[in-house]
């Protein structure tokens, strides 16, 4: 599948993928010039599926690039994403969330390569994994890779990656490896982090300080934690849904 956008054109665009079964795809974003491209794409699969797929964007002189990503459900869910730009001035932001329950592996991979001249992209993906440990339970696990290259010719590039996961039961794992490669002294900014724990156990007194339960707590904290990518996500429907998917996901384990 391509979308392919002309000069000066706007979209936003909703991938929603729901069911069963065994499903493999390529999807094409190519922006113009000045234009600009908001993607929401939903993985909602029941627990058996298997979803593999790579999207590929090219941006355009200017063009702007909104790209987000959400993966619930599914047996095993990988997802590899690549921005590359054509000409100066593009701008990608690349946002995630992602929900691991037990016997679940879900994989992002993201290639940012820069071989504009002053080109921007941020990345951040942020995941939670929960699943009770036991005989025969394989527990939840993630798996987040994000690499930015800055190629020589691209100068006067501006870029970062994050990605953060809340581990809620013991057993999980999540697996993060940030790369950023750089062959170029001029550009503004480049940087990349990587955070993986519990509840923070401050944020939880502060809560309980103030009269509120420890499962009230958590879910709070557990909320919050998303929402800062959730809020970003142009389609208000989209929001509701991600909100109450979330609330469903922390009532497993009474979180």
């Amino acid at each position: 599948m391509q979308i392919r956008l002309g000069t000066f054109a706007r979209a936003t665009v909703v991938i929603d993928q729901r069911g069963s079964g065994t499903y493999a795809e390529n999807v094409e974003f190519v922006l113009g010039d000045s234009s600009q491209l908001h993607v929401v794409l939903i993985q909602d699969w029941q627990s058996d599926a298997v979803h593999v797929a790579a999207h590929h964007a090219l941006l355009g002189r200017d063009s702007v690039l909104r790209h987000y990503n959400v993966s619930l459900g599914g047996d095993l869910v990988r997802i590899s994403p690549t921005v590359r730009y054509s000409a100066p001035g593009g701008d990608a932001n690349m946002l995630g969330v992602y929900f691991a329950d037990a016997g679940q592996h879900l994989e992002q991979r993201l290639l940012v390569d820069h071989s504009a001249p002053h080109c921007k992209s941020n990345v951040m993906y942020k995941g939670a994994l929960q699943g009770e440990t036991g005989p025969g339970t394989v527990d939840a696990h993630t798996v987040w890779i994000g690499d930015v290259l800055i190629r020589a010719e691209a100068e006067g590039t501006e870029t970062y990656e994050l990605n953060r996961n809340l581990v809620l039961t013991d057993g999980a794992r999540a697996d993060s490896v940030p790369n950023l490669e750089i062959e170029t002294g001029e550009i503004v900014g480049a940087g990349h982090a990587s955070a993986t724990g519990r509840f923070d156990d401050e944020q939880l007194f502060y809560l309980r300080a103030r009269g509120i339960s420890e499962e009230v707590a958590r879910r709070l904290v557990v909320r919050g934690f998303f929402h800062e990518i959730i809020d970003k996500i142009p389609v208000p429907a989209v929001r509701e849904r991600l909100d109450a998917a979330i609330e469903t996901e922390l009532a497993v384990v009474g979180a």
